[in-house]
């Protein structure tokens, strides 16, 4: 299907701009700013700004900042981290302009933790060798960079920002660049943006599992309409599952984070009899990269028929936890969780898609003026398994050199030229239960393509959802929960036609088989 749109009537509306940027978290805000205020640029957002994995982002940014710390470390626990498969061009590029990007959000007032002698809090993560996580609010880095990055772009006179708007496809001219995109806005009514630069910044694809640290709104529709558009994508298989998510006896879709943060600065994994399971698993126990502590908590809890194990913080005094993580704090004890001396229970979850929209060092992809940054885009910098707090890190960097790029791109001359909307045979209307469907991918990716996947299961959750995905290519229903759906199962399909053709284990895709 190239397009999810049905038809384009004659009296369809136009906006143009010279930038148009997919989504509101730090990789699109960020991109924003670094947009020469020459160029007329605009910010869609499916939400309001606090409707973002960037919101919820707990941990920190990584980057080699402290005295002891240099970016060939920081690129070799990457490189560990990533499986042996990062693109080193792409790891190089991080580690060495990252620090720069921290300094520019200190001047930007972001306002990161301070220690006692009133410099840069830095801690450490798992699969980190050194202290090089710098955090803002304790527990709420995201949530405190979104609010500052949004607050100046709010002064930038050249940039819109558009809420509760819709990305349905991108349009393409004869030669296959980038025309602009259609909309769907908060009304359910369809326009057009004409632009030549169009910047992916959609953030992940969690709605695909059952249980997910992400919001609600990450459906993977700029992945989708990418792939829609003819844009490569790469790395698909490699979902990172969070060892830590918060376990309830309740369905929740959204689970609650217990950040990397938490074991870095000292909490233990337990099983229930007190046992520490992960020593001996990996030189680095509790602190060993992600896929590793997943599969061991996994393990551990096959092992013994439970549902959960448990995060031991109860070495650190109330004063501490209070201040250092309010928000995990706060969180727990709404749920009858004193971490001063309870056990914290638990559990993988799905957290971040690892792979994404193919790009190259200037976030651009395989569509003329087409780019993609952060979690959307697959950089080349996470290889099989993501490196905690490397991700807002990416957002920062490769979200600057696509703004760089496009600016460059902009200040060439070119012939304005009339793009043609493309015409379209209209689908037949559909009714269907669209929750149900969610519900089937939900359940069909987590049972068949979770922390540890097998070739079975995997080609026959592929030929469900290959089933779902034809049927709702036949047909048409307006409206945002139709889309969803559509590009749930898009995404769906790519991650096990991926994970099946990788026959080996490696990093966060792991095969019994």
């Amino acid at each position: 299907m190239r397009y999810a749109a049905n038809e384009f009537p004659d009296n369809t509306g136009h906006l143009k701009y010279d930038v148009v940027i997919i989504g509101s978290g730090i990789a699109g805000l960020y991109t924003a700013l670094h947009i020469d205020e020459r160029y007329s640029c605009c910010i869609l957002s499916k939400g309001d700004i606090d409707v973002s994995n960037s919101w919820l982002a707990q941990g920190g940014i990584a980057a080699a900042i402290s005295m002891d710390d240099r970016p060939k470390y920081h690129f070799e626990d990457t490189s560990e981290a990533g499986a042996g498969i990062c693109d080193n061009s792409a790891v190089s590029v991080l580690v060495s302009e990252g620090p720069s990007d921290i300094k520019r959000l200190v001047e930007m007032r972001v306002p990161f933790d301070l220690n006692e002698e009133g410099d840069l809090d830095i801690t450490r993560e798992g699969g980190h060798r050194r202290r090089r996580i710098v955090h803002a609010g304790g527990d709420a880095t995201g949530r405190e960079t979104v609010k500052a990055l949004s607050i100046l772009v709010s002064r930038r006179h050249n940039v819109t920002f558009m809420p509760h708007n819709f990305c349905v496809d991108i349009l393409t001219d004869e030669k296959g660049a980038v025309s602009g995109c259609v909309v769907l806005d908060q009304s359910s009514t369809q326009y057009v943006l004409d632009t030549r630069s169009v910047v992916i910044a959609t953030g992940g694809i969690g709605q695909v599992y059952k249980v997910s640290t992400n919001p609600d709104v990450a459906t993977g529709d700029g992945i989708a309409a990418a792939m829609r558009a003819g844009a490569a994508v790469n790395g698909m298989e490699f979902i990172q599952f969070h060892p830590t998510g918060l376990w309830s006896d309740k369905k929740e879709n959204r689970a609650f984070l217990i950040s990397e943060s938490v074991r870095g600065e000292g909490g233990l994994l337990k099983n229930a009899d007190g046992e520490r399971f992960m020593v001996g698993q990996h030189e680095l126990a509790e602190l060993a990269p992600r896929d590793i502590v997943a599969r061991g908590i996994t393990r551990e809890m096959h092992k013994r028929g439970e549902s959960h194990v448990f995060v031991d913080f109860t070495s650190k005094s109330r004063d501490y936890l209070e201040h250092r993580f309010p928000t995990i704090y706060n969180e727990c004890m709404s749920r009858g969780i004193d971490i001063t001396k309870d056990w914290i229970p638990v559990c993988p979850v799905q957290h971040y898609l690892i792979g994404g929209i193919k790009t190259n060092l200037h976030a651009k992809t395989s569509v003329e003026g087409l780019y993609a940054c952060g979690e959307a885009a697959s950089t080349g910098v996470h290889g099989a398994n993501r490196l905690a707090s490397n991700s807002m890190l990416e957002c920062l960097v490769f979200g600057r050199r696509a703004a760089e790029h496009i600016n460059a791109r902009l200040a060439e001359p070119v012939e304005e030229e009339k793009v043609e909307l493309p015409k379209l045979v209209a689908r037949p209307l559909i009714k269907r239960d669209f929750e149900a469907d969610r519900k089937e991918i939900q359940e069909l990716m987590s049972e068949y393509c979770f922390v540890a996947r097998n070739g079975q299961g995997m080609n026959y959750a592929l030929e469900r959802i290959n089933k779902l995905y034809n049927e709702l290519q036949e047909g048409f229903c307006p409206g945002k929960e139709y889309l969803e759906i559509l590009n749930l199962a898009t995404i769906a399909r790519e991650i096990l036609s991926a994970a099946i053709a990788r026959k080996e284990s490696v990093g966060a895709h792991y095969r019994e088989d």
